[in-house]
């Protein structure tokens, strides 16, 4: 069961307790609430005699979203799981539209501008917005959840796959590449090469099995370069014929099989990038940092027979995973969705800037993107909301909650449960 995170007077991270102890710590007023998301309470004393178990932190980066748990090295018992949607794609979006406006304006027959020149420049490290503010994200989780756990240590999944141990076996020494965790690399590799599915006949959700593309009896080699998935019926119909011959009747889908084939590793290198420039962030808390691939991460789920979710493959990352205890969580759900004050100046249909309706944001108390709680007593709305609010200088307020937005809420039945903070949350 997912545990209440505790802190004493000092704000000292203490050990996480069980929701029932944290229930009567509240009931007997012993403590107060510190943190809506992640749940988090200050007890009303200082505790600086109380022992502390560390906790180590796991971070399993995707592209969409990452997987964040806590796990008790000495016990197994995952204390704490969320699940980060990032927003790189609306940041790829928006700069785009602004790309497109500019590239309009400067079309246009307007006054003549000297070309500028050296002012392209970009820093050591430099990675796209929609990039970086996946580093960020992450970055700004790691910092909070140590604000309020004892971490001791951190793991992360540095790479999808071990490209360099798929090179060359004896990287890591021969018992290495030769055990069960051999198979799961490349495996995962081919199978999001080739798009999980038969590279011959493009069947889906079968058992695929690997293939040889120019067959080893005929000199083919074991790289990375010359394997490929199959369903059993190609495979066997294929046999140790060469893929020409083999495909000689179909010359477009040869050319993309070998097309596909000759793809470099430099493709899944690219994927990684964010993850060693979060390596480098991980690194600057001064924590120890283990990293594990791709591939031992499926291989530690299997073994224990868990399911597929982000969070459990952030439990599972790296060569320390113990037996894990995930019984009872219910991870936190977090969407990135920016403090919205990026774009600094609308324009209008020409181009032009606009001046904006207001430049006051906070409205009785209230800012938009806040949560909180209604309750309303009297009117046709009366019930309790809770949800994100949309601010108004009328006071009148709309709530965003998980069945819908309901309008025209006043002012005066809101209460604030977690400030703006740039993301949204949920179970």
């Amino acid at each position: 069961m997912s545990k209440v995170l505790l802190i004493d007077s000092k704000k000292r991270p203490l050990n996480p307790i069980h929701p029932a102890q944290g229930r009567q710590l509240l009931r007997n007023k012993k403590a107060a609430v510190f943190r809506r998301f992640p749940f988090t309470i200050i007890l009303f004393e200082s505790r600086p005699e109380s022992p502390v178990s560390s906790l180590r932190l796991k971070i399993d980066p995707g592209a969409k979203h990452t997987g964040i748990a806590l796990v008790k090295d000495s016990t197994g018992e995952v204390v704490f799981a969320a699940q980060l949607k990032h927003r790189g794609f609306a940041i790829r979006d928006a700069l785009t539209s602004r790309r497109q406006l500019r590239r309009s304006r400067r079309n246009r027959k307007t006054r003549y501008r000297k070309p500028r020149f050296l002012n392209r420049t970009r820093p050591e490290g430099w990675l796209a917005p929609s990039l970086q503010s996946r580093v960020e994200n992450i970055k700004t989780w790691v910092e909070r959840l140590r604000k309020v756990a004892p971490i001791e240590t951190i793991s992360q999944e540095l790479v999808r796959f071990d490209m360099q141990l798929m090179r060359n076996p004896d990287i890591q020494g021969k018992e290495y590449q030769q055990g069960t965790l051999a198979g799961y690399e490349t495996r995962e590799y081919l199978l999001e090469k080739w798009g999980r599915e038969c590279a011959y006949c493009g069947v889906k959700n079968v058992p695929l099995q690997i293939e040889h593309i120019h067959p080893r009896a005929k000199g083919g080699s074991n790289s990375i370069t010359n394997l490929t998935l199959s369903c059993e019926k190609c495979n066997v119909k294929k046999g140790t014929k060469d893929i020409k011959d083999f495909l000689k009747k179909d010359r477009s889908k040869l050319e993309k099989i070998l097309k596909q084939a000759k793809r470099p590793l430099a493709d899944t290198a690219a994927v990684n990038t964010t993850r060693f420039a979060l390596l480098k962030v991980l690194k600057a808390t001064g924590l120890p940092v283990e990293t594990g691939s791709g591939g031992l991460t499926k291989f530690n789920r299997s073994q224990q027979n868990l399911e597929k979710q982000h969070w459990i493959d952030a439990a599972c990352v790296g060569k320390s995973t113990p037996i894990l205890n995930t019984r009872g969580i219910k991870p936190l759900l977090i969407t990135a969705n920016g403090h919205g004050t990026r774009k600094m100046c609308g324009t209008d249909k020409f181009g032009f800037p606009k001046r904006h309706r207001t430049n006051k944001l906070i409205h009785y108390g209230f800012s938009t993107g806040d949560i909180v709680k209604a309750v309303v007593t009297k009117g046709k709305k009366v019930g309790e909301y809770v949800g994100r609010v949309l601010c108004r200088a009328t006071g009148s307020f709309d709530i965003a909650t998980v069945g819908g937005r309901i309008p025209g809420i006043s002012h005066k039945y809101c209460t604030p449960i977690h400030k703006k903070d740039g993301y949204s949350y949920g179970f």
